[in-house]
């Protein structure tokens, strides 16, 4: 963690992010950019602005307003009541994910198509217990096991679903429909924070998430613009690689998959240049 001009700085996946919600304005001139990469010595920036613009290639998925079961369409409904009987939610505290949790964690990361390596199991509790972030879990009614799970955290009136991990065994059982209504519920009702945050558009692997909050639970998608600033020899790589990026594609080396996130990374960049 890095502190520039009042904003905090982390480090992921060798690049340097802003620790602030998404709808805070982060803005820095190009000797700014440059001076904090150097500073830092991160690959490069990432941060976004122009909160929720009229359109654009990259977004966060959102939900600014709670109106109960009654937006839901029938069908989205009927599965949450289902859910509802098969399953029970709970608020967890993170000592109890950090020793239950990891075996939800790793039989979804099975279901990726991602470069990313999962974390050993006493990696896993050793972050987990770190944190200090609030906790929902889904336990299947029948054997009382711990099927999926929510990483939550409030930030300036509003929250995160910083994770959301589900055991795909039990999805069959409505645990994703109990849990979403069950935390839009806590947080947007009870709480009335201003709104959700699922995560910004993926860029690493395909999600279906996303797409399943707009169409079923009426998530939305907040536009803003994507801001990058290389050091100078990983922007000389990206400049030269950029027009080959399609023959990148067919490789499978798992250097090639890093490459091509990245690459893929500036193609949304660059969309916001074009008049």
């Amino acid at each position: 963690m890095i502190e520039y001009k009042g904003i905090k700085w982390f480090y992921y996946q060798g690049a340097l992010l802003p620790r602030v919600p998404p709808h805070y304005e982060v803005k820095l001139t190009k000797g700014e950019e440059q001076e904090l990469l150097k500073n830092s010595k991160a690959l490069f920036l990432r941060y976004t602005n122009e909160w929720d613009k009229n359109g654009g290639e990259f977004w966060y998925i959102i939900k600014d307003n709670y109106d109960g079961m009654e937006e839901l369409s029938s069908n989205t409904r009927s599965k949450v009541r289902r859910g509802i009987k098969r399953n029970r939610v709970e608020e967890l505290k993170n000592s109890y994910i950090s020793k239950y949790g990891y075996e939800v964690y790793i039989s979804a990361f099975k279901n990726y198509e991602t470069f990313i390596k999962p974390l050993s199991k006493e990696q896993f509790s050793k972050q987990i217990k770190e944190n200090n972030r609030e906790y929902f879990g889904v336990f299947d009614l029948d054997s009382n096991k711990l099927v999926a799970y929510s990483e939550n955290f409030i930030e300036d009136d509003m929250c995160h679903y910083s994770t959301i991990k589900f055991n795909p065994h039990y999805q069959k059982n409505y645990t994703s429909y109990t849990l979403i209504d069950k935390m839009n519920q806590h947080y947007l009702k009870e709480k009335q924070l201003k709104y959700v945050n699922d995560g910004a558009r993926s860029i690493s692997h395909e999600t279906k998430i996303q797409e399943y909050l707009i169409d079923k639970f009426k998530f939305r998608r907040a536009y803003v613009r994507l801001n990058i600033a290389y050091r100078w020899d990983v922007g000389l790589v990206v400049k030269l690689l950029y027009p080959f990026r399609r023959v990148l594609e067919r490789g499978s080396h798992p250097l090639m998959k890093k490459i091509l996130v990245i690459l893929n990374q500036e193609k949304i960049r660059r969309s916001f240049d074009q008049p």
